[in-house]
């Protein structure tokens, strides 16, 4: 009697991962080829219509703009924790969406870095401020931008940037040297307050004579009406 036999051996099951199997390692690195590529074309850079953000080429700038900000982190922790993702996410497709329909979105993000919580974690780790603010902003660039959100990373600050807190200075200084006009209904400089109670043509509201006052009184009588 014959016997019938297999004459193919069954495949033995490997330990090998195959070649192009879909892994966690495999999408990172599919991940950071995007975001690389979309950093070097400028894919999430909104251009301006003119000056230096404007386009090298001839594209038009579409007129329906948007402007997209969340709220800043703060850089007083080595990194950003899951909580700011949960924002940032949501932002990015509202973002995104619109910048599919045609508009020009400015979406970019900036960095909380004065305060209270900055200086504690520089006494905490016995490092100076400014060190441990550039290193924990510069973490956490690196995870935003492998979260693939689309920023125009040309247009983002720190609070502590010279160009950014001057003009916050400068707002400052403009609202401590004007007070409010009631019969003009509007905002006025203190320099325009003081030359008509020089002249006489205005009286202080509490009825004393301006002229008669001292420097300190005239000083401490201008910062009441202050902004």
């Amino acid at each position: 009697m014959a016997t019938v036999t297999d004459s193919a051996s069954p495949t033995q099951p490997s330990d090998a991962t195959p070649q192009h199997r879909y892994t966690a390692d495999l999408a990172g690195r599919i991940e950071q080829r995007w975001q690389d590529r979309w950093s070097e074309e400028g894919t999430f850079d909104a251009p301006n219509p003119v000056g230096e953000l404007a386009p090298d080429d001839d594209r038009s700038v579409p007129a329906d703009k948007l402007f997209v900000q969340d709220m800043f982190p703060y850089p007083s922790g080595s990194g950003l924790h899951v909580g700011h993702p949960l924002g940032y996410i949501a932002t990015d497709v509202f973002a995104r969406y619109h910048r599919m329909q045609g508009h020009n979105v400015l979406h970019t993000l900036g960095y909380d870095a004065f305060g209270l919580p900055a200086e504690q974690y520089a006494v905490q780790t016995g490092t100076h401020p400014r060190t441990t603010t550039e290193s924990n902003i510069a973490n956490m660039k690196r995870q935003l931008r492998r979260l693939g959100l689309g920023h125009d990373e040309r247009r983002s600050l720190a609070t502590t940037d010279v160009d950014f807190y001057h003009w916050t200075q400068w707002i400052f200084l403009q609202i401590h040297g004007a007070w409010y006009d009631k019969d003009a209904d509007k905002a006025r400089t203190i320099a325009e307050l003081e030359a008509e109670l020089d002249s006489g043509e205005r009286t202080l509201d509490d009825g004393r004579d301006w002229a008669s006052l001292s420097a300190a009184d005239k000083a401490s009588a201008i910062d009441s009406y202050r902004l």
